[in-house]
């Protein structure tokens, strides 16, 4: 089992260097397979669902190169295989990009269905709408997407949802379309328009990208480009709120700041200082920070997947704090690893989708239903007994004998 092992109670200080977003990657490394020449990508980010999906483009008969860790040159031009049976592309959400990539170039795609973490419902019924506007056929068969088409001619097409893959997805295929395509509500998020300007860069023509419209005219062919892909906004937030929860001063560098702006508001609203400099964004905690209230949305809003990096920092916050998930329902599963650390964390909402986070303080007045909690033993099903020893002892305890005038008596754990 692989795990980390973290001596807190120290302040983050110092700099550190952000790497190529991964959500951009994804999509920019489907897209090369666009072109039959030579496609060199730089800044990717080293991490698991990259590596599978170069597998498995090369694994269709690209021809892949790893110059080094964070670069790769592809070209696609021996690809004969549109089925990608691939037992690992079903764990990364992307393999669909594979579907427009494909789809766009060779008007015919099999890809299996994405699979992904687990954090909530994700249809993908926005995808397969935009290529059945396009004029392709669309089935769901034994567990694949199979898509083709005689041709893809452009058309007008409204998202009946915002959603960050199909906008990518559709633009792909619309890419080597006929004619003009237009989408409309679509995704604003950086990594939209990093994919765009990607296949700009290999001649394709699409304005738009970051507004409320796309407009992509169809190109016959693609040609060779290089590339490096934007920096990471989630991996800088990381950080950022990293600073904040230890009280520290970390300055995250090759950043993209107006990609961060919902994460510096909030950042400066519950009382830490932030600094901007052209590609670079310092955070320095200092004293006691305060609560704030935070709903999800999409870009330009708060990013879904800043969502528990805030949490953790907010239980440490003073005051109670409200955090609204609009994008994901499940994304608040790691509360119950936080609650036994001793946050003082309540879920509520017709979806669970609405948490209340006060300061996982000892010495704050608790009430006498939320001490019984704490005793309550369904809190621990599950749980190894050391697990649960080390809880009472380490959070319960502590907190009985900080409200033991609420009590009346001082309370033991006997275990």
């Amino acid at each position: 089992m692989e795990q980390y092992i973290i001596k807190g109670g120290h302040p983050l200080v110092g700099e550190v260097e952000i790497g190529g977003a991964k959500n951009a990657a994804l999509a920019i490394l489907a897209a090369a397979i666009m072109t039959d020449e030579t496609v060199l990508i730089d800044n990717l980010p080293d991490v698991n669902d990259i590596n599978v999906l170069i597998d498995a483009i090369e694994g269709i008969g690209a021809q892949v190169h790893r110059v080094d860790r964070h670069t790769v040159k592809i070209n696609g031009a021996s690809i004969k295989n549109v089925d990608i049976e691939y037992d690992y592309i079903k764990k990364i959400r992307a393999s669909y990009y594979l579907l427009g990539a494909l789809l766009g170039k060779y008007r015919r795609a099999e890809v299996a269905l994405p699979g992904g973490c687990n954090i909530g419902s994700r249809p993908i019924d926005q995808h397969l709408k935009g290529f059945r506007a396009l004029g392709a056929d669309v089935d769901i068969e034994h567990g694949k997407i199979v898509a083709e088409a005689d041709r893809l001619v452009g058309k007008h097409i409204y998202f009946d949802v915002v959603s960050v893959g199909a906008t990518i997805n559709v633009m792909m295929a619309a890419a080597m379309a006929e004619g003009l395509t237009i989408l409309e509500n679509v995704a604003k998020e950086p990594h939209v328009v990093d994919v765009a300007n990607f296949l700009n860069s290999m001649g394709a023509n699409i304005r738009g990208a970051g507004t409320d419209v796309i407009k992509i005219r169809g190109v016959q062919r693609l040609h060779s480009t290089e590339y490096s892909v934007i920096p990471d906004q989630i991996e800088a937030g990381t950080f950022m709120f990293a600073a904040a929860a230890t009280k520290g001063d970390v300055t995250v560098l090759n950043v993209i700041p107006k990609h961060l702006e919902a994460t510096i508001a909030k950042l400066v609203e519950i009382g830490c200082e932030v600094e901007e400099f052209d590609d670079a964004v310092r955070v320095v905690s200092k004293g006691d920070l305060t609560s704030t209230h935070v709903k999800t949305l999409p870009y330009p809003g708060f990013p879904t997947d800043m969502q528990p990096q805030i949490g953790v920092t907010l239980a440490l916050c003073k005051g109670t704090s409200i955090i609204t998930e609009s994008i994901f329902e499940n994304r608040f599963k790691y509360l119950d690893e936080l609650a036994r650390m001793g946050a003082n964390v309540k879920v509520e909402g017709k979806d669970n989708n609405l948490l209340e986070l006060i300061a996982a303080d000892p010495a704050f007045n608790m009430t006498l239903e939320q001490l019984e909690a704490c005793m309550d033993p369904a809190r621990y099903t599950g749980r190894s007994e050391i697990q649960v020893t080390a809880f009472l002892k380490d959070v319960v305890q502590p907190i009985l004998d900080a409200n033991k005038e609420l009590l009346g008596v001082k309370a033991d754990i006997s275990v």
